[in-house]
């Protein structure tokens, strides 16, 4: 466990709060990635710092670079990332060298390539320049990093689509790719998905590995991204059993995807006990 994961900072904050030790319990105990965005003014340090923590634990860290310009595009509810190209250039390299030698799991760009469909393909272009130069970055300077190119959800990205995207990002640079961040999908569904997105790699010449965000999918999918009610934990983070390398808790249960479904004023990132609460009770 990550003890400044923000369910863990909560809890300790909030000792007296008869939801804080449920969210310790349930949550905070559980390995949950990092997420790493512009919000970070010296990357450099703040991911050797995460990674020198997690490797002197004993423990594999799980990062998510999360900074791309014009991030976000589709919703717009977690836009932001560099302002330019070149800022996001310097700030990748300086991310991927940090983690240097050492073994880590990276999510590379949550929404990238599932955002196409509202982008035009000017906007395309550059942003599947970044994504090759942000795996090609992870493959010479992290080495021993498993990293995965994000590519939606199964509700999110036709298998044949994705994996066109795929591969014109980059994936060949990197171990695979990453369905199902901050969604609800079932994990055998989403296992299906992935294996029609390597079928259709391998028509490129390739396939992949791939990792399955299971943080909130225990209940399924309701028809709804954005804070549904009576959804649920999903299994704990593992070794993979059905195919995929791991299954993760890459988006933080209890983290708002935006001020919408169960949690109209709460801004997507913030975290927030009453949305964690219902994902332990499934309500």
């Amino acid at each position: 466990m990550d003890p400044n994961s923000e369910p863990a900072k909560w809890a300790r904050a909030n000792k007296n709060d008869p939801r804080a030790a449920r969210i310790s319990a349930e949550i905070a105990t559980r390995p949950i990635a990092k997420w790493f965005g512009e919000w970070f003014t010296d990357i450099g340090t703040s991911v050797d710092k995460y990674v020198d923590a997690a490797t002197a634990a004993g423990k594999l860290p799980v990062l998510v670079a999360y900074t791309l310009p014009g991030r976000d595009a589709c919703s717009g509810f977690s836009g932001g990332g560099q302002k330019t190209p070149a800022e996001y250039k310097r700030w990748f390299s300086a991310f991927a060298g940090a983690i240097g030698e050492r073994p880590a799991v990276v999510i590379v760009e949550p929404d990238a390539l599932g955002d196409a469909e509202c982008m035009s393909a000017a906007q395309i272009a550059v942003r599947n320049e970044l994504l090759n130069f942000a795996t090609s970055e992870l493959r010479a300077k992290a080495p021993q990093a498993w990293a995965y190119l994000d590519a939606g959800n199964v509700g999110w990205g036709e298998p044949a689509e994705m994996a066109a995207r795929l591969h014109d990002a980059g994936v060949r640079n990197v171990r695979g790719f990453a369905l199902n961040v901050s969604n609800f999908h079932p994990t055998a569904k989403t296992v299906e998905h992935a294996e029609k997105i390597n079928a259709q790699l391998k028509n490129k010449g390739h396939t992949a590995g791939f990792v399955i965000d299971t943080s909130r999918n225990g209940n399924g999918h309701a028809g709804s991204w954005c804070n549904p009610p009576k959804r649920k934990l999903g299994s704990a983070p593992q070794p993979g059993t059905t195919g995929e390398d791991y299954r993760l808790w890459i988006k933080t249960p209890g983290i708002s995807d935006g001020p919408c479904g169960t949690a109209p004023g709460v801004p997507s990132g913030t975290y927030s006990p009453e949305l964690a609460v219902k994902l332990i009770d499934g309500s």
